[in-house]
């Protein structure tokens, strides 16, 4: 009896001693022989897949260890979804990271009613590059020009609230008197096209500059989809000949529009869940680092016209640190913009 006591204890320390040693691992010993996710917060086939399985392909060799990375999608709501899972359920030790939506970092700020994590707790590992979002139009839509959305009613595709495509067009509405009406749900770029071809919508107002680059360039070329304004608070290089949204009139609806596009800094961010060993993040973080200087990646990404221009986690930490420490009445005043809106 005593004999079976001691072996219960026994195994008991055993079980509590797995996770600690786990954790006691070197990053290299831990990514050794392991195959590691990288979770894409989008549907297959829309730009943020494309980056998602370009880095897949080539960051595994610079991971301390080189685990095999495989890319896994995750859709639902702008990364929504991902990023739930990431505060809650997805694993903690490093064998998950993850390229989210560029406003995921805003969602709670903006509708927190729908979120179940705070981005503060994730790390941050780096993106890509900066953003930059256009209303693009099916060539057959009732709308040629940026001042036809202020006199008609147009139709304007979109994931979820927490999105660009989502909330840009509901701002607009509010501060700028356009006439868009959004209809959600499209899981990704590619459902998004396929809707405009059928005449389900007209536009997509607030779509990625990088996605439309990748996966509409033939559709541009033919003159199937037309760039007919960009959203920002100033152009981007590509679209100096593109007619910008007016950013308010006041001071008030400046900041509301600066807080909306300040997700064009973040661009599409990779981060890892909350707690992860400090090692493993910076085994990641370094890695990232070296792909994106990888000459063989950088032509590839130039082949699917993906734009590279890196973020490093210091500037997407100190952004978040200061878009967290915004004054309440501008939250408050954004928050009831888009509430009023839905």
């Amino acid at each position: 009896m005593v004999c079976g006591i001691y072996k219960l204890i026994l195994f008991a320390l055993i079980l509590l001693l797995v996770p600690t040693w786990a954790q006691a691992q070197s990053a290299s010993d831990f990514y050794k022989d392991r195959t590691v996710y990288l979770q894409i917060g989008s549907g297959s086939g829309g730009g943020y897949d494309i980056i998602g399985r370009i880095f897949a392909r080539f960051i595994g060799t610079y991971i301390a260890g080189i685990p095999k990375v495989v890319p896994q999608n995750i859709p639902g709501g702008g990364s929504l979804a991902m990023a739930n899972n990431f505060a809650n359920i997805t694993p903690r030790d490093g064998s998950v990271f993850g390229i989210f939506n560029t406003g995921m970092i805003l969602t709670p700020l903006l509708t927190p009613s729908v979120v179940k994590y705070d981005p503060r707790k994730f790390k941050f590992i780096g993106s890509p590059a900066r953003e930059a979002h256009v209303l693009i139009a099916w060539h057959t839509a009732p709308v040629v020009n940026l001042d036809d959305v202020f006199k008609q009613e147009i139709i304007v595709g979109a994931s979820a609230p927490g999105g660009a495509l989502f909330d840009y067009p509901l701002l607009a509405n509010q501060l700028l008197g356009t006439k868009f009406r959004v209809v959600n749900g499209y899981r990704s770029s590619h459902e998004s096209r396929l809707a405009m071809e059928r005449g389900e919508v007209h536009a997509l107002a607030g779509h990625s500059w990088g996605t439309v680059k990748s996966d509409f360039a033939d559709d541009m070329a033919r003159g199937r989809i037309r760039v007919i304004a960009a959203f920002g608070m100033q152009k981007h290089h590509d679209l100096q000949n593109i007619p910008l949204f007016p950013i308010g009139k006041s001071e008030e609806e400046r900041q509301l529009f600066n807080l909306m596009y300040s997700r064009q800094i973040t661009g599409r961010p990779f981060m890892t869940p909350p707690d992860v060993p400090d090692d493993r993040v910076d085994a990641l973080r370094k890695a990232f680092d070296e792909t994106v200087k990888d000459k063989a990646f950088l032509n590839e990404a130039e082949k699917l016209n993906v734009d590279i221009d890196p973020v490093s986690y210091v500037e997407l930490e100190r952004l978040v640190t200061e878009l967290y420490a915004i004054p309440r009445p501008i939250l408050d005043r954004m928050q009831n913009i888009l509430q009023a809106e839905r």
